[in-house]
Parts: C-alpha cells; structure tokens; sequence
C-alpha cells in the first residue's frame, strides 16, 4: 500500500531556517526541524528534503543532515522510505475514534462490553484471597496465578502446534500493555508491524504513538488469510500482531488448517516478531490455534482475563521465549515494578474455581447464542454477517455512515467500521455483550429493514 505521503510536497529546506540563527550542527538541524513539528508547522505526513538538497541549502554536510534525520527517526519523529525520502510521522490520537456512541434512549450495541451478570462477584473473590504482605523485594509474580495461567497457556499452545511454551512468564496490566511491551522490547520507530485489517482501533493508535507503521493484513472468518500474511512480510513488516480468537471486530478465529498455512509462511521468516492478542481467552468461543513454531526466534502470546473475569482486573499473562519475556519483566521493574498482588491473587482466586472455570463453556455457548441469532435473522433477509467467536457481529455495508445514523434514528447505538479499517471495505460492528436475545433479535430485524431501504448492501 503507497502512504499517502507521497502526494505531500516536499518541505523547502529554506522554510525550515525562517528565523533561526544559522544552522552548524546536526543537533542544530534537529532543533529547527523538531520545533516546527511541535509548533505544527511540519504535519504527519510532510516530506523532508533531500539530504543533499538540505545540506547545500545550509552549508553543511550531507553526514550532518543525515545525522540529524536519524535522530528525529530514532525520536519517532520522522520515518524514512528507502529512495522516496523521509516523513514527518503521523503518532495518531487515542482521542480520534470514541468507543462509546450511546444517549440517553439508545440502546448500546456499540461498547464491546462483556455483560456484566455473566462475570464472577469481585467483591467476594477480594474477600477470599491471601492477606500475604507484599513489600519491595517481593516477587512480583503471584506464584498460583503463574502456575494456573502458564500452565493454561503451555497446554493450549502445545494443543495448537508442535510447539510448547516453556516456563517464561511475566504478569502484565492487560493485552494492550503487553502488546507495547513486547513491541517496545524488539522495534525501533519507523518499523513496520502486520497488523489485521480490520482491526482493533486501539492497536492501531498504539502504533501511532510508538510511531510505527502499520500494514494491513487481509482476514477472513479463519483469520488471517495466508494472502495477507505474505503480502504483509513483503512489504517489510518486521512483526505481526493476530487475534487467535474472537478477533475483535470481526469475530474471526484461527481454524487449525490456517495456523498450519500461516506457519508455513512464517517459518521461513524466524527473524519475523509474533504476538498473539488472545483477549478473551477461555470464553471465546473457539480454541486457541497458534500460528508461532519451533522456527521463530521471538514470541509472545498474551491472555488477559477482562471478558472472562471483568474489564477492572488489569492482568494478563505473557508467555514467549527467553529473551522477550527478560526484556519484559527487566522493563517493568524500571516503571511500575509490577501488576498489584491483590488483582493477581483475586485473579488466582477465581480461576482456581473449579465453578468459574466450568462456568467459562456456558458463557461462552450463550455468546455463541447471541452471536447465532443475529447471524441468522440477518441471513434471513438476505445479509451477510461475520461472528464465528467473540462478542461483536460484523456486517459488510454499502455506506456506513447510513446505516449507523438509521440505526441510531431507531433507537440502537452501533460502531462505524472505519475506525477498524484500513484497506477492508466498510462495514459496521454490533457488539451482543450487554444484550437479550429479544433485543438483539429486534436490533437485527431492525438493522435487515434500514439496509433494505437503503443502498445496497455489501456481501461478506
């Protein structure tokens, strides 16, 4: 995919010397550069120029120019693009697609929420666990909640691919801060990471903001399509982020026979950085299929509990080799040190359950249920829908923008698609977590007439 970038006009070397006192070094170069990019003189997307044409407009080296533009590369400032030339990068805004989308008399099909009556009791579960002391010093990992989470994951893992996970284990504060400490601990600004197109929003700002360069990576209800994962890799992504399971916003899981096709492609890439987002873990609805093998030097699969066990419990576990599992745990005790005892214990708690963890297939089955009965009273009027797992049912259509306003002129608050797409067509997303069956069944019912009325639906 060509940036847009390149239809931007190159920024004159001259405008970047406009009342500065004459430039001399690489940190002067710097300086000029990086102040108009804070006072918004420069935008995302701004081209610098030539490192030639800069150094002959101000009388310095090409070396000292090219110094200066690494170090605005290695600031996040600026990415380069081989012979096309170097951008001001785009960091993005985690303000620029609110979740939430509801009023006073609407109902909301639009947070992606898990319902509430299908979660444990967390006041009792803190009133059960361990009064232990935790002081400085203390291992920052919960030894039950290693012990059930790894074990879980090993067993998954090994269940998924000839690969086993290992002992390597860190706790961290759900998927989103596992998914930028893994990333941090191998990426540079700049980098390119395959990413799944659509997506989750969140991600994507994420990258924005560790000014890394996102590549859509084409998906169907199997998961990545072997496809996308290798137009991905050719144009140079040096990680990929997949959602095994109830991939969020489509629904899509990661059959058995696509994680062998995708391990093939990757197995031929082990330099290749792969992460796993398994967020909803055991309520999903599906099993967990891997697409990491023996061949891949760095990994890691991270399993948050906020759908299984509720969105306040910040923990996940993360497993992966060696190295980025060290460079994980050494990271977070420079920062934070580590995720609180008294969320780890009460997630240990619930999870030693032997009734949370049968409850786990019942919620997941009435998820199915949910997810079903849209799918179906949506192909009973001729459209088509995505939702194999996961909490939200996504349905190709012709103008998004429609749909949502119709939707919400009727009473029911639905997700645009476009915060979730790169590349992919529109569509919107209907999250069935905080819904009856009556109202989702209406919700549908109601979403097949404004598509009939309106343009014509797309096919999935």
């Amino acid at each position: 995919m060509q940036s847009n970038s390149a239809l931007m006009p190159v920024v004159s070397a001259a405008s970047l010397m406009d009342g500065q006192q004459p430039l001399r070094s690489a940190d002067d170069v710097l300086a000029a550069i990086e102040g108009r990019i804070i006072q918004g003189l420069l935008g995302p997307g701004q081209r610098l120029p030539p490192v030639r044409v800069a150094a002959q407009q101000f009388g310095l080296a090409p070396n000292t120019v090219a110094a200066a533009y690494r170090k605005l590369t290695e600031r996040g400032l600026a990415h380069g693009e081989g012979r096309r030339g170097t951008f001001v990068t785009d960091r993005g805004s985690s303000e620029q697609f609110p979740m939430r989308v509801t009023g006073a008399d609407m109902t909301d099909l639009s947070s992606g929420n898990p319902d509430p009556r299908l979660l444990p009791d967390l006041h009792g579960a803190i009133r059960r666990i361990p009064t232990a002391r935790v002081e400085y010093g203390t291992d920052p990992i919960d030894p039950q909640l290693a012990a059930t989470l790894g074990a879980e994951l090993s067993r998954d893992l090994q269940t998924s691919s000839p690969f086993v996970a290992g002992e390597d284990l860190a706790i961290v504060s759900g998927a989103l801060d596992g998914i930028e400490r893994v990333m941090t601990a191998h990426l540079r600004p700049g980098d390119r990471v395959a990413v799944e197109d659509p997506g989750y929003p969140s991600i994507l700002n994420l990258m924005k903001a560790m000014s890394l360069r996102p590549v859509p990576m084409a998906i169907d209800p199997s998961g990545p399509t072997p496809g996308g994962l290798a137009t991905a890799l050719e144009a140079g992504a040096r990680a990929v982020v997949l959602t095994p399971r109830a991939q969020n916003p489509t629904g899509a899981a990661v059959t058995a026979a696509r994680a062998a096709e995708l391990n093939a492609i990757v197995a031929g890439r082990p330099e290749v950085l792969l992460i796993e987002d398994d967020h909803a873990g055991p309520i999903a609805g599906a099993a967990h299929r891997t697409i990491i093998g023996p061949e891949t030097r760095h990994w890691a699969v991270i399993r948050s509990v906020a759908k299984s066990l509720g969105p306040d419990l910040r923990v996940a576990g993360l497993v992966g080799d060696h190295t980025t599992v060290g460079r994980v745990i050494n990271r977070q005790l420079l920062g934070t040190g580590w995720v609180s005892h008294l969320l780890q214990r009460t997630t240990a708690t619930l999870l030693a359950d032997p009734d949370r963890r049968s409850n786990f297939d019942q919620v997941a089955a009435e998820y199915e249920d949910r997810r079903r009965l849209v799918i179906d009273i949506l192909a009973g009027h001729g459209v088509s829908a995505w939702g194999a797992t996961g909490l939200n049912v996504w349905v190709p259509v012709a103008d998004e923008a429609d749909a949502v306003a119709a939707m919400q002129r009727r009473g029911y608050a639905v997700l645009a698609g476009t915060r979730f797409r790169q590349d992919s067509g529109p569509a919107i997303r209907l999250s069935i977590g905080v819904s009856d069956a009556e109202t989702l069944a209406d919700a549908a019912t109601t979403l097949a007439g404004v598509l009939a009325s309106g343009p014509r639906h797309r096919s999935a």
